[in-house]
């Protein structure tokens, strides 16, 4: 786990005509009124503490007045196409409490806390820069993942939701530790799936602080689900493991779990059971997934040097002479999930002529 998994700096990636038709064709595409390069014009900034008095990587933004009035009705009208119709009648209601920039990480997202002056309930979303891989990788998580995602892109800015959850690194000092042995069992059972999920459909940099765990409380326990939060690099590094979060050293606390509580025919089973609702998801959403990984094959999202290296690495693991011929990162993506629809209508055919 000390290995240095990831390369250098990750670059954005363009939207081109192909994808950008496929996001308007699925209501992704819409004008917004505010452009990520509008947030960047703030005049000062503090830094943004959390409860421990510990540094966030946030600093919160201050904007002059003749601007603020015109960023703020911006950003309240980017959350009602965000959440709603995108009509103007609840703008009176609503109150940017905080435009927060990130100075941590590849996208350097702006956060914006949106308040209903109503009730005192908010919530949150992001202006990022928008970038291809990103968003092949909400897309993907739309679509093949347990959750649904909403963002709305617009030429070269994109609006993200805020996934709500605790923090992976958050959850790993504070709570886990605190857990009796039977969340502690589910909990490694959920890490294991998270694994499968994220390796199968190319995911990568799963660090614990890029994503979060979201406790659900049924009526005599706590249920635990695991959620990417960061799809910056979908598709980009050539390194396999960068895609399998097991081998990253901020997860250790995790993996030690995993091989703690589980058995190796429970991982195994809890791997399969991942890999069948993959199977299961492309099949119930085959058109529009079929149309996202054309896309994504006619682009060009990562290095040629990264699609040689994990065309390989992905060769040597599976001895599938597909991979061998992939010249992008769209066929690699394809030819992992078809080996595993593949594999799972091989077993529901088998299971009939029984």
């Amino acid at each position: 786990m000390d290995e240095k998994l990831m390369s250098k700096k990750k670059p954005a990636f363009p939207i081109n005509e192909r994808f950008n038709r496929y996001l308007a064709k699925y209501n992704r595409n819409t004008k917004i009124p505010v452009f990520y390069d509008d947030l960047l014009r703030f005049s000062g900034s503090i830094v943004v503490y959390d409860q421990h008095d510990e540094d966030t990587f946030w600093v919160r933004c201050y904007y002059p007045d003749h601007e603020r009035l015109e960023i703020d009705n911006s950003l309240k009208k980017v959350y009602t196409i965000l959440h709603s119709d995108g009509s103007d009648d609840s703008l009176d209601y609503l109150n940017v409490d905080a435009i927060d920039y990130c100075t941590f990480g590849n996208s350097k997202p702006f956060r914006v806390k949106v308040r209903n002056i109503l009730n005192d309930s908010f919530t949150y979303f992001y202006v990022k820069k928008a970038d291809a891989s990103r968003l092949y990788g909400l897309e993907f998580e739309h679509l093949l993942s347990p959750h649904r995602i909403n963002f709305l892109v617009y030429k070269d800015t994109l609006i993200e939701e805020h996934i709500a959850g605790i923090p992976g690194d958050v959850f790993i000092e504070d709570h886990l530790p605190k857990c009796d042995l039977r969340a502690q069992t589910q909990i490694a059972k959920q890490f294991v799936k998270f694994n499968e999920r994220c390796t199968v459909r190319l995911l990568g940099d799963m660090r614990s602080y890029n994503y979060v765990v979201i406790p659900t409380h049924d009526f005599d326990h706590v249920e635990y689900q695991i959620r990417a939060i960061d799809f910056d690099q979908q598709c980009f590094e050539g390194n396999l493991k960068v895609y399998r979060p097991q081998f990253f050293k901020e997860n250790y606390k995790m993996v030690k779990l995993v091989s703690d509580k589980l058995e190796e025919s429970s991982i195994e089973q809890y791997r399969k059971e991942e890999r069948s609702l993959l199977a299961k998801r492309m099949i119930n959403t085959q058109s529009r997934y079929k149309e996202l990984i054309r896309c994504m094959i006619n682009d060009h999202v990562s290095t040629k040097d990264n699609v040689k290296e994990l065309r390989n690495d992905l060769y040597a693991f599976s001895k599938d002479m597909k991979f061998k011929r992939a010249s992008t990162m769209g066929q690699i993506l394809r030819t992992a999930l078809d080996f595993v629809k593949r594999n799972y209508e091989n077993v529901n055919m088998q299971r009939l002529l029984e």
